[in-house]
Formats: C-alpha cells, structure tokens, sequence
C-alpha cells in the first residue's frame, strides 16, 4: 500500500540490522556533520565522487542545498561502476541532463524517514512498502534478513549499508547500487 504519510515521519534508529549511527559518522573517509547540508557532506565522501558531479550535472545542487528534508539513497561510486560501460559517461553529457535529473531524483523521497520508520512500514505493509519519490518513481522497500533493500521500478534491487546519516535537511541511507527508473 502506498502511503502518502511518509512525509511526516522521524524516528529513531537501532532494530534490525540497521543500527544507530555515531553523531558524525564517516562516509567515504570523511565525517558527516549533522549541522551540514546533504551536498555539504556529500562532496566530502570519496565513495560519492560520481554522485557529486551528477548532481552538480543535473543542476539539483541548489535543490539538494534546500530546507527539504529530503531523504536521499546515495548510491557509492561502485554502484555508478556496475552500471553498463558509458552509462555514467552518457548520463552526465548536457543533452542527458533530463534522463539524469530523473535518475538522481528517483532517489529522493520528500520528508526525512529514518530506518526504524522504514521497517516499520515494511512490518505494517506485510513485509515490503512502496513508496513514491519526487521524481516521480515508485520505489519499493523490504527487508532481507537484517537488511533494508531498495527496489526500483525494473526490479534492481539496492541494499542500504550505511543507515541514518542525519544531515541538516535531512537523512542520507548509502546504498550499494544505483536505482533506475522506468524511460
């Protein structure tokens, strides 16, 4: 069932195998600070290089900058690497600048929804939650042992590895692989 109250939601971390995270946990090497933005933080994480520039490509830096919150599934550099050879190259020329917007965007859902609250959602939907980000995909999360898996609309699934990094306008959860939308 989707659930439009997911906006609303803030809760605490620390059931299942996601577990709460330190007040400046590291990401990619770097410290993220809760008193900083999701871009802030971001471009201080060697595992989101490829993130960082797509999003500078795509024109969302201000967007991601904004009050939100947002809750934003950050795929590492690896995940950008497993994508078919030249995918990363092509989406990142000025004429894919709408394909890339669309990537970037099914990976951020409005409001800032924690772990606890995605796994309790899961729970309540029966074992999987679908949920709609602001690009407009429908993305789908479930739970694999101790796991929170991310599905996206062709049936890729992404695991999240590094949960709850709170930033100033928002949540980051790192995932392991990118999220395609349906084109």
């Amino acid at each position: 069932m989707l659930k439009t109250s997911i906006i609303a939601l803030a809760f605490a971390v620390g059931i299942g195998g996601v577990s709460a995270q330190a007040a400046n946990p590291k990401v990619g090497g770097a410290a993220m600070y809760q008193s900083k933005n999701i871009v802030e933080n971001a471009v201080n994480s060697k595992d989101h290089t490829t993130l960082v520039a797509a999003v500078k490509a795509a024109g969302l830096v201000d967007t991601l900058s904004g009050p939100g919150p947002f809750t934003v599934f950050a795929p590492i550099n690896k995940g950008f690497a497993a994508l078919p050879a030249g995918t990363v190259e092509g989406l990142l020329k000025p004429e894919a600048k709408d394909t890339l917007t669309k990537v970037l965007t099914c990976h951020v859902v409005a409001g800032k929804v924690m772990s606890k609250a995605a796994m309790a959602m899961i729970k309540a939907d029966g074992g999987s939650h679908k949920v709609k980000t602001v690009g407009g995909c429908e993305i789908t999360l479930s739970m694999d042992g101790p796991d929170l898996i991310i599905t996206d609309e062709n049936g890729g699934k992404s695991k999240v590895i590094i949960a709850n990094v709170q930033q100033s306008n928002g949540v980051i959860h790192v995932i392991d692989k990118v999220l395609l939308p349906k084109m």
